[in-house]
């Protein structure tokens, strides 16, 4: 590379170091999908991490659009060309892959590529990432691609080090959950210990009142004063511990970047399309995110596992001081009408309180067969 010139060796330089700032595994990928895009001067990128049933767990483009990638659909099977990224584990270089004989069609708002370039990650043996780019910005001549040997060099370079970066974001996003399973581990263990005992203690002193209660009353009365005042302390035990329970990742990565990376993790566990997009929003105080989080976490439940939705998206805006959470989904929908019998099924009794809690208000929209939009409003700091 030593024909390269010092401004295609800084670029080179700036995008290696742009990867190893990151750790998590999104902002890894979207990194160094821009990054090839941008050095290989290519109108397309798009980097797939292979999951085990024939799909992707995860899939970033660069150079489409919000719009385009919605309308194209669902994320590519392994099949095909990156088929043979995945599994043959060497570059492929041609000039246009329409016509190649593994080419097997795209949906039909996918843009149309043509000369293509792409090489698998991996990590030893193991192949934990196809990396490719379509259509570079150059004349070219009839028939010939206008990707070069001395891209493929390149784009294998930075493959190697996309490796390296990809290999460390899983191995911090096992860490995390690893620390946080263990965190909850404990906590709930301290929760069993402490709530038992005062709910024992409960139990014996409401016997005592009740063996009390017609030969003693006034002593009885004196139990039932205790069986409040314990009943008391195991509720605050309950609620320190749900204090304590306040999840980790959004102290540390904010309510934005938590509410993605699970929406993330939705959308590739369940056949349901779960998108998310957060607009103009500014953090709120801790009591705030929280509630947005746990009334998300819960309308979400509800459509994927009881609405049979299709479709489920989420954002959070800015609305003034505060900010707006909407959560919509096509699924079958209810009867709003009927609270008491839905309220409890699905968890809008809880939200409701959540909103509450925060100063904030929860409207429900919903009819039967006409899926069902829920919007919490919550005030700023």
């Amino acid at each position: 590379m030593s024909h390269r010139p010092r401004s295609g060796l800084a670029a080179v330089s700036s995008a290696l170091l742009a990867m190893s700032r990151h750790l998590e595994m999104r902002d890894v990928l979207k990194t160094i999908v821009a990054s090839a895009r941008e050095l290989l001067d290519a109108q397309y990128a798009a980097l797939g991490v292979p999951d085990d049933h024939g799909g992707f767990a995860q899939f970033v483009v660069d150079g489409v659009s919000d719009a385009q990638w919605k309308a194209i659909g669902p994320l590519p099977r392994q099949h095909g060309v990156l088929a043979a990224m995945l599994h043959e584990a060497h570059p492929e270089r041609l000039a246009d892959v329409r016509k190649d004989p593994r080419f097997e069609g795209w949906p039909d708002a996918h843009p149309d590529l043509v000369d293509f370039l792409g090489l698998p990650i991996r990590d030893g043996d193991e192949t934990i990432g196809a990396l490719f780019l379509a259509n570079k910005n150059c004349p070219k001549p009839e028939g010939s691609c206008g990707f070069t040997q001395e891209d493929e060099e390149l784009l294998a370079l930075l493959a190697q080090h996309a490796a390296i970066a990809l290999t460390n974001a899983r191995l911090y996003e096992r860490s995390r959950e690893l620390t946080i399973a263990e965190e909850r581990s404990r906590l709930a263990h301290e929760l069993h210990d402490a709530v038992s005992q005062k709910l024992f203690s409960l139990r014996l002193t409401a016997q005592a009142a009740a063996a009390l209660v017609d030969r003693d009353p006034a002593r009885a009365k004196g139990e039932l004063h205790q069986v409040a005042a314990l009943a008391a302390e195991a509720a605050e035990e309950l609620r320190a511990a749900v204090v304590e329970l306040r999840p980790a990742a959004l102290d540390e990565d904010g309510l934005i970047a938590t509410l993605r990376t699970q929406i993330q993790v939705l959308d590739r566990a369940h056949t349901a399309r779960v998108t998310f997009t957060g607009a103009g929003y500014r953090a709120l105080p801790a009591a705030q995110e929280e509630a947005v989080l746990r009334v998300a976490q819960e309308a979400l439940h509800n459509a994927l596992r009881h609405a049979d939705a299709e479709r489920v998206d989420v954002s959070v805006a800015r609305r003034g001081p505060g900010a707006v959470l909407r959560i919509s989904d096509d699924g079958t929908g209810f009867d709003p009408a009927a609270v008491g019998r839905a309220g409890r099924h699905l968890g809008l009794v809880s939200m409701r309180d959540r909103a509450s809690g925060v100063g904030g208000t929860l409207t429900v929209e919903s009819a039967p067969g006409k899926g069902t939009t829920i919007e919490l409003e919550v005030p700023g700091g």
